[in-house]
């Protein structure tokens, strides 16, 4: 296969990201993909390659836009984290206070702090949901305000891996009476002129790359138990049925078999289907990065960022199975998956490599973005992308 052509703006000091990135083409089998860092909230690389399909008959463009998964979800928090700074929510009161359908099932003692930090116990829906529900928001919602703890709230943590932006939108949605795409848009991606969408209209449709995801999402289970099993048979049955709440109720929820479709693309599923550019995931994060400030404009207090990044979850994770450490909504920078060198990188990694985070202490904000999915936990092409953007420093 011939080397692919890198376009976009590099600094010259951050010619070993460019050769990461194209390393990544030549060895990782790279369809399409995009990287971005900023230091001071300047951009020093705004790279992009490779092809929008499997076929390789769209090249990607300086504006295409693809599915970057979780990395929504830091964008879902800072949603929210907007409306604490501004007084409208206590971070320590009961989500109820605002939902209050909510505080059913015994979840009466939830805690916004609680269900940003992953601590909430419904990272998944027992009922059978039917195919495609993702799509209806009322349905979506009121399913998890009915549901049980899967634990007692606030005694441990566990990724809420598609139900997380469910419960964060709908907490802005009570308080605002706006959907979270919407106010996203108005609040924090308009403002700061970031190409980042929940929701996207048919007219960008020859701008939204296909994330090149098998159809079928039925071995998935299986596939994650076998990462995180005990090896007990009853208790690989007990999380077996956890992990095929989480990631297949309803049917298509993670992606498989619909993620291409116009109905994904549509939908507002804060958890998953965000769709942006690299170039806009670092823009936000640069703001981050630089004490809430981007050219003049303040998007988040200093203080309620460093509460934001500050440690409230961290140990073993009831739903992966392995060590994970959350904020108020964002991953926190651990050993086996760094935001950078530093201890206080933070941000969200998507499923598959895609990847945003800030390093206040660099004032460095890193994204990338592709449509190939990697492996689920290390990717070495993320990782390479930001060893080298470190190196230039």
């Amino acid at each position: 296969m011939p080397a692919v052509e890198v376009h976009g703006s590099c600094d010259p000091r951050f010619a070993r990201v460019r050769d990461a990135f194209a390393g990544n083409f030549a060895t990782h089998d790279e369809v399409g993909a995009a990287v971005a860092v900023s230091i001071d909230g300047r951009v020093v690389v705004d790279l992009w390659a490779g092809w929008m399909d499997a076929g390789r008959t769209r090249p990607w463009r300086r504006d295409t836009l693809v599915n970057v998964f979780s990395v929504g979800k830091g964008m879902a928090a800072l949603s929210l984290l907007l409306l604490v700074e501004r007084g409208q929510v206590d971070l320590d009161a009961p989500a109820a206070r605002y939902w209050p359908e909510l505080g059913a099932g015994g979840k009466t003692g939830v805690t916004v702090r609680m269900l940003l930090a992953h601590q909430a116990g419904v990272p998944g829906i027992r009922r059978p949901l039917r195919q495609l529900a993702m799509y209806d928001w009322g349905c979506m919602t009121s399913a998890l305000a009915r549901e049980e703890p899967w634990w007692t709230p606030g005694t441990a943590h566990g990724y809420h891996v598609n139900t997380f932006g469910f419960l964060v939108g709908e907490l802005v949605r009570r308080v605002t009476g706006m959907r979270l795409g919407a106010f996203f848009r108005r609040e924090i991606a308009g403002p700061l002129d970031a190409d980042f969408h929940f929701g996207i209209a048919a007219q960008h449709d020859d701008r939204v790359a296909d994330v090149l995801l098998p159809d079928d999402d039925a071995r998935l289970p299986d596939f994650l138990l076998g990462r995180t099993g005990t090896g007990a048979c009853e208790d690989n049955a007990r999380r077996r049925r956890l992990l095929e709440r989480v990631y297949c109720n309803p049917p298509g929820i993670s992606g498989f078999g619909t993620v291409n479709t116009r109905a994904w693309r549509d939908a507002e599923m804060p958890s998953t289907n965000g769709h942006a550019t690299a170039r806009a995931v670092a823009r936000i994060y640069g703001a981050l990065a630089c004490g809430g400030r981007l050219e003049g404009r303040l998007l988040l207090a200093p203080e309620t960022i460093a509460e934001a990044r500050t440690e409230i979850s961290a140990g073993t994770d009831f739903v992966l199975g392995r060590y994970s450490r959350f904020g108020l909504g964002f991953q926190l920078t651990q050993p086996e998956r760094p935001l950078g060198p530093g201890p206080h990188g933070f941000g969200h990694f998507g499923a598959g490599g895609s990847l945003g985070f800030a390093d206040p202490d660099a004032r460095l904000a890193f994204a990338y973005v592709m449509n190939l999915p990697g492996q689920r936990w290390q990717d070495p092409r993320n990782r390479a992308l930001v060893e080298a953007a470190y190196a230039a420093l």
